[in-house]
């Protein structure tokens, strides 16, 4: 059987207290290292459109191959089309 120390509930408070701010500044310091996905950055938004099944088989397929998100692919070639399109 674990016996605990007597603490009497200042003490236990400051220790709740003590271990969350370890807690944040531990992952203050993770943060730098984590990268943002497009769902959590809020320079992209979700968007949805329908492409027919075959293409998205392929698109997908390509992606993989090229070890790349199909995302960054649609984005790129809307790019594209944009400036050759604009006026």
């Amino acid at each position: 059987m674990n016996k605990r120390p007597n603490i009497n509930r200042f003490d236990g408070l400051i220790e709740v207290v003590r271990s969350r701010q370890n807690r944040h500044e531990s992952r203050a310091g993770l943060e730098q290292f984590v990268c943002k996905t497009k769902s959590t950055d809020p320079n992209y938004v979700r968007t949805t459109f329908y492409i027919p099944k075959s293409l998205h088989r392929r698109l997908k397929s390509f992606a993989a191959s090229q070890e790349r998100q199909m995302s960054d692919i649609v984005i790129e070639l809307l790019q594209q089309w944009i400036l050759t399109n604009e006026q």
